[in-house]
């Protein structure tokens, strides 16, 4: 008899015993609901070495509600239940975000990202409601017929078998982060983050930090801010998406196009960044904290959130600490990714999102540029501002002609379709900051301002042709381990009415944390504690700050913040 046959014959006795012991109906009920989760695999998880995780993580469910409830079919049911609520909302999240649910959601659920969820999804609520309103009385009807029991010491035993197992099983494979853009493999996903961020959180804790140092930083009090002149208004314009695309070769660019990229000495300068094609918050959180995105490890995904109530150190409130009053204006909804929280507490007095503004997602950077002019107008005798000016217009995607009427005569340039449409958004952007220079300059004769520009990222398609002759494996592999290829935008200074004072940290390639520092000394103000010792730590590291030392330097600068109370609950 061959081995099919063999295991055929078993499979048919032990259906029969146990319909013979508890009865069609229940062997039947839950075979089905083995099946269901089974389509859910089949469906989603698209590989053998996922399928093997699904399989794993659906046995680790069965066991552990038979260790509580030791019956099998509501076992198996609520197992199902949480495998559909995982599914559902990985959909949810890739539709909002592009990015699939991972254990880290879980980990760190704030108001503000149930707010944006119901925001994008209204009729959300409701649709609870009514699900948890059946599931009740099924789960009740559930209980009372399922027959079949399971012994403790069995339900352990698979317990503890399937969690080696799918533990040993996700630390085999390193988890690339790019697959929770892929839109699949929801819960064997789930899992690894899962196995991933606990070993992160046992090993190293949410941020990296030395354990102790043997320095200080000064208290805050000790150096009260006292500007030598009247300071500047300043304007930090996050440009979205954008950096010089001649470094990719075979581009064709429009006539003056590298002018944008320059600064009013006429000095063109890099800006490292943390994230390629889409965080725009990790260069947002080290532009205002002047920290590192990647202190943050697996976590770095969620730093905004994260660091809303825990981080207080950084541009904002050193500003205010010298007289300053702080604007937001910002593209998207307040509740994405807990950016109002973020903001607000590292010293933002009033930030607008797209609900406060009446805007659309994705406006012309005019829009913006115009909210700005006119707090100005609102605000500018009282105090000197800082105002942040997210700009959205250079977002994907750039598959499509977005506004062609806001530049007819763009004249094409021959380049593949999607360079194209960034070249003809980029040349708009440049369009619209020269006319807001000019704004200024008319509005506002007798005000003195400092203007920062920087790219957040390259845009997402960019990875395709910096270098062309490589093939995908190659470029994750070098996007990994932060070739600088991939994470170089640029940064560039402009004043109206005022000359920078110190230029001297604006060095020719500069890492995002530094750029509060930059901002600070260039408009002539006295620098707290801490970003004295980051100046410190610029000159050491040569403008490089994570990567200096491996990550030594942001370690004891973490540790050094942390012990002045800059960071907290970290």
């Amino acid at each position: 008899m061959s081995f099919l046959a063999r295991t055929a014959g078993r499979f048919r006795a032990t259906a029969s015993a146990l319909v013979a012991r508890h009865g069609r109906f229940a062997t039947v009920s839950i075979v089905l609901l083995h099946l269901a989760a089974a389509a859910i695999m089949l469906w989603y998880e698209v590989t053998l070495y996922s399928a093997a995780v699904y399989v794993l993580t659906w046995g680790l469910l069965n066991f552990f509600f038979l260790v509580l409830l030791r019956r099998a079919a509501i076992a198996a049911t609520l197992s199902l239940v949480i495998v559909a609520v995982l599914v559902a909302l990985s959909e949810f999240k890739y539709a909002a975000l592009w990015l699939q649910l991972s254990f880290v959601d879980l980990m760190i659920v704030d108001t503000d990202t149930v707010d944006y969820v119901l925001t994008l999804f209204p009729w959300l609520t409701w649709a609870v409601i009514t699900v948890a309103a059946m599931m009740v009385p099924l789960l009740a009807v559930i209980w009372w017929l399922d027959p079949i029991r399971v012994r403790m010491r069995v339900a352990l035993a698979g317990f503890a078998v399937c969690l080696l197992a799918v533990v040993a099983l996700c630390s085999v494979v390193e988890l690339n982060p790019l697959d929770g853009y892929h839109g699949n493999k929801y819960v064997s996903f789930f899992t690894r983050t899962a196995v991933v961020s606990v070993h992160e959180l046992l090993t190293h804790g949410m941020m990296e930090s030395d354990a102790a140092v043997a320095d200080r930083l000064k208290p805050l009090g000790v150096a009260a801010c006292h500007p030598a002149t009247k300071p500047p208004h300043i304007i930090l314009v996050h440009d979205e998406s954008s950096f010089d695309i001649r470094s990719a070769p075979g581009i064709r660019v429009p006539a003056g196009y590298g002018e944008h990229f320059k600064s009013f000495d006429g000095q063109q300068r890099k800006f490292l960044v943390e994230g390629v094609g889409g965080p725009s918050w990790y260069a947002e959180y080290s532009v205002l904290t002047g920290l590192s995105a990647r202190s943050f490890g697996r976590f770095s995904y969620f730093v905004t959130r994260i660091a809303a109530g825990r981080v207080v150190r950084g541009l904002p409130n050193a500003l205010r600490r010298c007289g300053y009053t702080t604007r937001t204006i910002y593209s998207a909804l307040g509740a994405f990714m807990g950016e109002r929280s973020f903001h607000t507490n590292i010293g933002v007095q009033k930030f607008r999102d797209m609900n406060d503004m009446r805007s659309d997602e994705f406006e012309l950077d005019d829009y913006y540029y115009n909210k700005a002019i006119e707090a100005l107008a609102r605000d500018h005798t009282k105090s000197p501002m800082f105002l942040y000016v997210y700009l959205a217009f250079n977002h994907y995607p750039w598959y499509e002609r977005w506004r062609a009427d806001a530049l007819p005569h763009w004249k094409e340039l021959d380049n593949p379709p999607l360079v194209e449409e960034y070249l003809r958004r980029q040349t708009m952007s440049a369009q619209y900051y020269e006319a807001f220079k000019a704004t200024l300059k008319e509005k506002f004769p007798n005000e003195q301002f400092l203007l920062v520009r920087y790219g957040d990222h390259q845009p997402d398609f960019s990875t395709t042709i910096l270098e062309p002759g490589l093939d995908r494996d190659e470029i994750a592999l070098r996007v990994r381990m932060f070739d600088p290829k991939y994470y170089t935008t640029y940064y560039a200074i402009d004043a109206i009415n005022f000359k920078p004072v110190d230029m001297s940290s604006a060095v020719a390639t500069l890492d995002g944390p530094y750029l509060p520092l930059v901002i600070q000394e260039a408009a002539g103000l006295p620098l707290d504690p801490s970003f004295i010792e980051q100046k410190n730590i610029l000159h050491r590291c040569n403008g490089i700050f994570y990567a200096c030392g491996a990550g030594a330097e942001a370690r004891r600068f973490n540790r050094l913040l942390i012990d002045a109370g800059l960071i907290t609950q970290l």
